[in-house]
Formats: C-alpha cells, structure tokens, sequence
C-alpha cells in the first residue's frame, strides 16, 4: 500500500471536525486526515503544543481562522515538521485594540450567562449571503453549540493573545496555499493577499461566492484548491 502523509487540520473559532468533512473525506486518497482538538487551552501555543502531539512524524498542515493562528504557532514551534502549509480565512496579525475590546465584551456576556454561540445575528460574518436561510446556517449554529461557552472564552482568550506572525512570514520554506473566500467580512481578502505576498512562493486561491468559510461554503473549491497543493 502507498505510503499517505498526515494531513493536520485546525479548526477556527465555535468550529469541530464538521468544518473539514469533506476535504477530510475527499483527500483521504492522499493523505491520512487528522483534525486536532482547539478547544480545550486558552493560547494559541498551548494549542499548538497539543495539536503537535496529536501526530507523529512529519505532516501536511491546514488551518482555518484560529486554525490558521495555530498553524503559524507550529511553524515557529516545530518547522521541521511541516512539509506543507494551507492557510484558509485567516491572519498573520495580532488583534487590534478595538477587536480586543469586541472579544471581552463577548466573553463579559458569555460569562453573566448570555452566550448564544453563533446565531441568525452573527451569521452574516461568517457565509455568503445566499446561504444565510438554508441548511449550511443551521449547521455553523449546530456546530457552535457543539463548541459550547467554556470553549469559546477558551478560544477568545487565545485569540486575543496571539502574536504578530508577520515577521515570521519570509522564513516559511515549505509549498504554501493561501485561500480566502471572496465575501469574508472578518478577515478580508486583503489579510490573504499581504501573507502570500510574504511568503516565499505561496499560491494564493479565492474562492467566489463564500464567506469566512469556504470549505463548508463552497467545499468542492476548497477541496480541489488542497488536492493540488498536496500533489504539487
């Protein structure tokens, strides 16, 4: 049997394995998926440190949003380690004040036992517009609950701290994907298009008619976007 390579995916923000299901399921041909678990630490190296434990060996890496916080942790963590990089909806920036300020009014109102995850409100950050009233929107919202409070101050907390990954850009040396969807409103694709700039020889992917979460949004783009990254 041929050899497949571990592919290491990191969800974002209120997102489970739901968020990969079909890249994991398409690209088990080529490589064997694993999704690590980012909702049990409250910074984003302590993230990192488990998600580096959950597999052996070298991998490929994904990461989406918060993932994609991660992922740049792993590559100052344990660079030897990743053979390749796919950065989806995300990035190198650290928070600014005033959406610092924006996640502790959240986590004041999750903890005074106000915490809805992701509702019909707060969907529009997050899909096209087109998918706000169908199935997708019921599934980003089922899949927030799963996440559930003491994960989400968790995640917060994390992304909160996160340093600045710009400078850390220009040393990554391994075949890199940068996506964005067209339409996301958190991180723009301007965010996509300053980290493929600065990294060396990374490729940079938009993906039409989705939000902040094109590999639920529009997954046969996103997946076809990572089945050439891992075979390039």
């Amino acid at each position: 049997m041929t050899h497949r390579p571990t592919l290491l995916l990191l969800p974002g923000l209120l997102c489970d394995a739901r968020l990969w299901r079909d890249q994991a399921a398409a690209l088990a041909p080529l490589a064997r998926p694993v999704v690590a678990d980012l909702a049990l630490d409250d910074r984003v190296e302590a993230m990192a440190a488990r998600a580096l434990a959950a597999v052996s060996g070298p991998f490929a890496l994904a990461g989406l949003s918060m993932g994609g916080y991660v992922a740049l942790e792993i590559m100052r963590q344990a660079p030897e380690r990743v053979t390749r990089l796919c950065l989806f909806d995300t990035s190198a920036r650290a928070d600014t004040a005033e959406q610092s300020r924006r996640r502790r009014g959240l986590i004041s109102l999750s903890r005074s036992g106000q915490f809805r995850g992701v509702t019909p409100r707060l969907l529009p950050q997050l899909i096209h517009p087109s998918r706000l009233e169908g199935p997708l929107a019921a599934e980003v919202m089922e899949m927030a609950a799963r996440i559930g409070k003491e994960a989400f101050l968790r995640q917060q907390e994390a992304i909160m701290h996160r340093p600045d990954s710009r400078p850390d850009l220009a040393r990554i040396a391994v075949p890199t994907l940068v996506g964005v969807g067209m339409d996301d409103v958190l991180t723009p694709p301007a965010l996509a298009e300053e980290m493929a700039a600065r990294i060396p020889g990374a490729r940079l992917r938009r993906f039409a008619d989705a939000g902040h979460l094109p590999t639920m949004e529009t997954p046969e783009a996103a997946t076809a976007a990572m089945a050439a990254w891992l075979t390039a």
